[in-house]
């Protein structure tokens, strides 16, 4: 039976970096690895404990709640907006991380991955995330990490999925989180 990983991307804009990121993790999943992207962060609403009530969870939530817990890990994509991670992949992190202890993410591997314009590649933002999921009770594995710097000029006539060394550090992060949840 193959390892479900779920992808989740800090960034909506349709031709984001970070998102070309999860296409190249789609296409090119190694044999026994099933990766999915989850396309319904948009439609998050701000985490709120007063609407996050039993029986009233926003329908947004509740669909990002059962896909995560269907999945058997997690890899986050977060570029970097002002030194840290995207609002909409710390609302997700929020939304998944309750109830408090039994939250989606509990247990689960997670990994985090990105691209970023700086010459860093996005690592504080990546740090960031990494914190979040751990806090929220995702057994975050902290020495798998790819962060790809200069990605407006890296990634400026390439598709990350073209690009032979992405492919080959982005398939060593499927594999290292397929093993952890196996």
């Amino acid at each position: 039976m193959a390892v479900r990983i779920l992808g989740l991307v800090g960034s909506l804009r349709a031709g984001s970096h970070n998102r070309q990121l999860a296409e190249t993790a789609a296409k090119h999943a190694p044999e026994g690895i099933e990766f999915a992207l989850y396309e319904g962060l948009a439609d998050l609403p701000f985490y709120n404990e007063d609407i996050d009530v039993e029986g009233s969870v926003p329908q947004a939530a509740a669909e990002l709640r059962e896909t995560v817990g269907a999945a058997d890990a997690l890899l986050l994509f977060s570029p970097e907006y002002n030194g840290t991670m995207p609002a909409v992949l710390k609302n997700a992190i929020d939304w998944i991380s309750r109830p408090y202890g039994a939250g989606a993410v509990s247990g689960k591997p997670v990994a985090v991955v990105g691209t970023a314009f700086g010459q860093y590649g996005g690592v504080w933002a990546q740090d960031e995330a990494r914190k979040a999921a751990g806090i929220a009770g995702g057994a975050v594995l902290e020495d798998v990490k790819l962060s790809i710097p200069d990605s407006v000029g890296r990634f400026a006539e390439t598709h990350p999925a073209d690009d032979a060394e992405v492919v080959e550090q982005l398939t060593e992060v499927l594999r290292k989180l397929a093993a952890a949840a196996a």
